[in-house]
């Protein structure tokens, strides 16, 4: 039981970041009809948003101690960050807690991102083939990744937890059942609430305000949403702003847990393609329900039991889930009528 536990809580971990990244990816198409294949790029940049942030907060004055020397005999250098020297233990604070910190810098950032990405470029090929778009997209996430590499190096640059939330805690006393020791990082705890808000938080600004229902209405019918005066392009590129911004603090979040490398958005983006199609092109809470689903499905499938019976099933199980369900209802599971299907 412990084992199965533990299995669904990495279910709901790997879900988690597949739901979000593909809630993002879903968005775009939905509104704009872009299979847009620079989406992983946009996690990559937001989980170096988290890399900028630390950085910035741990600049340092260098002085010397001359009371302490190295195996040279000179000086020890003492680095202390200026927001330490400023704030004292406020400074302390923000460096332990950066990575939350980065939430704030990296929404207006993905969010400017992201409508420079569609006014810029993605724009142009609205009525082009969908081959077009994907081989623009794929271009452009070529260059994003190749710009970060410049940058920041080939190797991953770790990104540490708040130390509140570093440790891990055993989940099975918390929910009562003392006989099974399921011992699980806090933070990955944390992703899934955040996940879980963030997810929560979007389904309610497109339900609940009127901007959303615009939006909605034009995903529907975006010819007859402009007849009554509405600029709908407007508000589809202000929703590719808020794709780029899910998308970015998805990575963010995710630093602690994958270190921040120029290849991260690659790994990720196949994977939520599957998830977005399972789940239904155009439907976001297929792409939620699928994210889920699919995590749950490649954690159960990584148990040794699972693997000494058909080996190598966790590297395919996604695919092979991807290609049943395709076959039985090519739409996907909460997909629309005749998406898909021609």
């Amino acid at each position: 039981m412990d084992a199965i536990f533990l299995q669904v809580l990495n279910g709901l971990d790997k879900g988690s970041a597949y739901a979000l990244i593909a809630l993002g990816l879903t968005l775009i198409f939905g509104t704009l009809g872009v299979v847009n294949f620079a989406h992983g790029a946009l996690f990559m940049l937001g989980a170096f948003c988290a890399v900028v942030t630390r950085k910035i907060l741990t600049l340092s004055q260098i002085t010397l101690d001359p009371e302490r020397t190295n195996f040279l005999g000179k000086p020890l250098e003492i680095k202390t960050a200026y927001v330490e020297l400023w704030w004292g233990d406020v400074g302390t604070w923000m460096i332990d807690y950066s990575v939350l910190l980065s939430i704030g810098f990296a929404i207006p950032v993905m969010a400017i991102i992201g409508i420079v990405m569609e006014r810029g470029l993605i724009k142009h090929f609205y009525h082009r083939p969908h081959a077009d778009q994907i081989l623009m997209t794929f271009g452009l996430a070529i260059v994003l990744q190749e710009i970060i590499k410049a940058f920041f190096g080939a190797n991953p640059i770790p990104q540490s937890a708040p130390d509140a939330m570093g440790g891990a805690m055993d989940i099975g006393i918390l929910f009562g059942f003392a006989e099974y020791a399921v011992i699980y990082p806090y933070w990955r705890l944390v992703y899934f609430v955040f996940a879980a808000v963030v997810i929560g938080g979007v389904f309610a600004f497109l339900r609940f305000t009127t901007f959303g229902m615009v939006v909605r209405a034009g995903m529907v019918d975006r010819e007859t949403v402009g007849l009554l005066g509405i600029d709908i392009d407007r508000r589809f590129t202000i929703m590719f702003g808020l794709a780029a911004a899910v998308t970015g603090v998805a990575g963010v979040m995710y630093t602690p847990i994958l270190p921040p490398n120029y290849h991260m958005g690659m790994d990720f983006l196949v994977l939520c393609f599957v998830v977005v199609v399972v789940g239904g092109m155009g439907s976001l809470p297929g792409a939620v329900l699928a994210g889920f689903m699919l995590g749950m499905l490649e954690s159960f499938s990584s148990m040794n039991e699972v693997k000494a019976v058909i080996p190598g099933i966790d590297q395919i199980i996604i695919y092979l889930v991807a290609m049943v369900v395709l076959l039985v209802r090519p739409r996907g599971l909460m997909g629309k009528a005749g998406m898909m299907e021609d």
